[in-house]
C-alpha cells in the first residue's frame, strides 16, 4: 500500500505516492513545528524546508545527528523514491505536506 503525500497549500496538485515506510522516514526530513519559522502544524502534517530539500538533492545524502551523541553524524544515501519526492517538492515549491 502506498503513502500519499499531499501539498497542503497546493490542493490542485496530484498527490505523490511513496512506499509505506515513508511514514517513518519523514521524521528525517521534517522541520519541527515552531523551529525556524515553521508554523503550528495539524496532526499528520509536516514541514520540509526548501533549502534543506535543495541541499539533500545536491549532495545526494541526508545527514543525521544521533540524539545520543550530537558530535557524530551519519550520512545516508537518498533512495530513488526519496530523490523523486524531493524533486516533486522542489519543482512545485512545496514545504507544507500531509500524509494519507
Amino acid at each position: 500500500m502506498a503513502t500519499l503525500v499531499y501539498a497542503v497549500a497546493r490542493p490542485e496538485l496530484s498527490p505523490y505516492a511513496m512506499p509505506d515506510r515513508f511514514r517513518h522516514e519523514i521524521a528525517y526530513f521534517m522541520t519541527p513545528s515552531g523551529h525556524g519559522g515553521v508554523p503550528p502544524l495539524a496532526a499528520g502534517e509536516y514541514w520540509v524546508r526548501r533549502d534543506d530539500a535543495r541541499e539533500w538533492l545536491d549532495s545526494g545524502v541526508l545527514r543525521i545527528v544521533s540524539p545520543l551523541d550530537s558530535h557524530n553524524q551519519a550520512e545516508i544515501e537518498l533512495s530513488e523514491e526519496q530523490e523523486g519526492w524531493l524533486e516533486w517538492m522542489r519543482s512545485n515549491e512545496i514545504e507544507h505536506i500531509r500524509l494519507a
